[in-house]
């Protein structure tokens, strides 16, 4: 069979693999704190006997865009959003430490702080526990004060301090929808110098409208794929019906 299915059915792959990540960015486009994962080709020429315009593609899946999000104005005491760089430490499901800027907090019934998602907050000493309150603030540098319930004004005291971290982002792995781990696995060093906004939450960098656009090009690159695929079938069949006529 012609050599040029196997680029073909390479070329058909890769850009099969390229729309499941476009199509995974733009479910995510209004998931908080969101970071659009990356895919690129690399070309890979074919030694051998041949001509050069035999070449295969190969998927190159990056890390991920590290651009803000917009911010969005909620007024809710629960909701924070990251200023500028860093992270919020949760507690993955698996019970290892993991990153997230979707700052959408909620209290359990048990008086534990975690995100929309369920992931326990992580502060001074571990997962955040609460006492029952009246009223919560969260101030930029992530302490967290609260006006004991039954209590007045002056009452007001600090309970605990969210661990906000600023880890490269190159160090740094996507392995669940705004859940992010360190590639080494270790848990990262608190950063005094990471701020917050009270009543703000952190939307996904998500361009709908640029994944859109991929989305066609990608498809109108595997129908081409396809074409040639096609086109390589029909001349394994002539070359056959040439051999036996021949014969």
């Amino acid at each position: 069979m012609d050599r040029l299915i196997y680029v073909a059915m390479t070329g058909a792959r890769e850009s099969m693999r390229a729309q499941s990540i476009v199509s995974h960015n733009l479910a995510n486009a209004n998931t908080n704190g969101f970071r659009a994962l990356q895919h690129s080709l690399q070309s890979a020429p074919i030694p051998g006997e041949g001509l050069d315009s035999r070449i295969n593609a190969l998927g190159q899946r990056g890390n991920f865009d590290a651009t803000h999000g917009m911010m969005i104005d909620t007024g809710r005491a629960l909701d924070i959003a990251i200023s500028g760089d860093g992270w919020i430490a949760v507690q993955g499901a698996d019970g290892e430490e993991a990153y997230t800027r979707a700052g959408s907090l909620r209290v359990t019934p048990q008086g534990m702080l975690e995100t929309a998602g369920g992931q326990l907050v992580l502060g001074n000493g571990g997962p955040i526990s609460l006492p029952e309150y009246q009223k919560i603030e969260i101030a930029e540098d992530g302490r967290i004060s609260v006006i004991p319930k039954g209590q007045k004004a002056e009452t007001i005291a600090e309970v605990n301090r969210l661990k906000l971290v600023s880890p490269p982002v190159e160090e740094l792995t996507q392995f669940a929808p705004g859940q992010f781990r360190r590639t080494d696995g270790e848990p990262a060093t608190v950063d005094s110098t990471v701020r917050i906004r009270s009543g703000q939450l952190e939307g996904s960098n998500v361009n709908s409208t640029g994944a859109l656009v991929k989305m066609i090009e990608l498809s109108r690159a595997y129908e081409m794929q396809v074409r040639a695929m096609h086109t390589a079938e029909e001349n394994d069949q002539v070359a056959a019906r040439l051999m036996r006529l021949g014969g």
